[in-house]
């Protein structure tokens, strides 16, 4: 055998050993190490977490990013709060890993730039539980026990109102400041600024989300317990008709429902409960439509937000008082899923116009 053909046929065997001594690290090992190292942190329990009744959190890894010794992770973080939650909250975060002693461990779990913060992101979380509630103060917060009290006589009050099924439960997180309230909202303070409270929460079909109830502490410090009570009952009827709430449903019905369950069965007078309204119907300025949804929007007029809000209310005042409980309940779920004049003609056989006429005669008569 010639030396040459010899040559051709070891070359070969070596460059096949080569490559399989290469494969015991195949390409994309770093990767699948470094989402090995985040699942095992979606299952450990870090200290910002401890006491907050976190369940089946898990990271869904959109990307990684490694440079040497750091790897970078983009992830939608999944969770819920055991006994609270339907469905499951939603986080973006970016997770820095480290390699440490040859593995990878997980160094700063941070929300991803231009996410929204959780509340523990803010610091630790003390945890208060009611009998209907569960209430998640970040440093600094106020009164959590008696904000869990409060949301204890919301239930009820949202369940009495809204007999359709529902939770029957809910989450309040009370920020250390407005500020910090601002952060978990994505807005400016000046956006929740003289406001109790307002619900996270996304509206349009399928499972119930994970809403939050999000206490501003300087608005709830300026309410007396009747205004409490109120802004907790209104707060925790969004929660509760949330599933039959959708991008069709007219804001004067979602917002006017919310304060008439908050005020069903008490003792205030629509004088006493609309004052901004009664004003401008002693004027003469008589509304001349239900309240549009540019109407409820905070940031401009106070006085003009109040007037909506206070319409929206007598609105679906009139709605129980003339056509019953029951009506109202059905038109809400009509107006979830058909267009406005339809679910009124269903639900109380009127169309807009003839409510919007019957609102008025109700506010001149109640408010002059």
């Amino acid at each position: 055998m010639l030396p040459g053909r010899r040559l051709v046929r070891v070359l070969p065997l070596l460059l096949s050993v080569l490559l399989a001594g290469c494969a015991v690290r195949p390409a994309g090992t770093d990767e699948r190490d470094v989402r090995r190292a985040v699942a095992a942190w979606s299952r450990a329990v870090p200290a910002e977490l401890s006491g907050i009744p976190v369940e089946d959190r898990v990271y869904e890894v959109a990307f990684v990013r490694r440079d040497g010794a750091r790897a970078l992770v983009r992830a939608e973080l999944r969770y819920r709060l055991a006994g609270y939650d339907a469905a499951p909250a939603g986080s973006a975060r970016e997770l820095e890993l480290v390699m440490d002693g040859g593995s990878w461990r997980v160094r700063a779990d941070r929300p991803a730039p231009g996410a929204l913060p959780q509340l523990w992101d803010q610091g630790p979380v003390s945890v208060v539980r009611g009998r209907h509630s569960l209430v998640l103060g970040g440093p600094g917060a106020p009164d959590l026990a008696g904000i869990a009290a409060e949301a204890d006589r919301a239930v009820p009050a949202a369940s009495s109102a809204w007999p359709q099924p529902w939770a029957g439960r809910v989450v309040v997180l009370v920020p250390g400041s407005l500020e910090r309230m601002a952060e978990l909202l994505g807005g400016t303070p000046d956006a929740y600024r003289g406001l109790g409270a307002v619900t996270t929460g996304r509206v349009g079909a399928g499972p119930a989300p994970a809403d939050r109830v999000v206490v501003n502490p300087e608005g709830w410090a300026e309410l007396g317990g009747a205004g409490r009570r109120v802004v907790l009952a209104h707060e925790v009827t969004h929660v509760a008709t949330r599933a039959a709430t959708t991008a069709t449903t007219p804001l004067w019905l979602s917002e006017g429902f919310a304060d008439w369950a908050a005020y069903r069965g008490g003792s205030t007078t629509p004088a006493q409960g609309a004052p901004a309204l009664g004003r401008a119907v002693r004027r003469g300025e008589v509304p001349g439509a239900l309240p549009p949804a540019e109407a409820f929007a905070f940031g401009g007029d106070p006085d003009a937000v109040a007037r909506a809000y206070e319409g929206a209310w007598l609105a679906c005042r009139l709605i129980a008082d003339r056509w019953g409980e029951a009506a109202l309940v059905r038109l809400y779920e009509r107006a979830g899923r058909e267009p406005l004049p339809v679910a009124l003609e269903g639900a109380l056989g009127v169309d807009p116009a003839g409510l919007t006429r019957a609102w008025q005669e109700a506010l001149r008569e109640q408010l002059r």
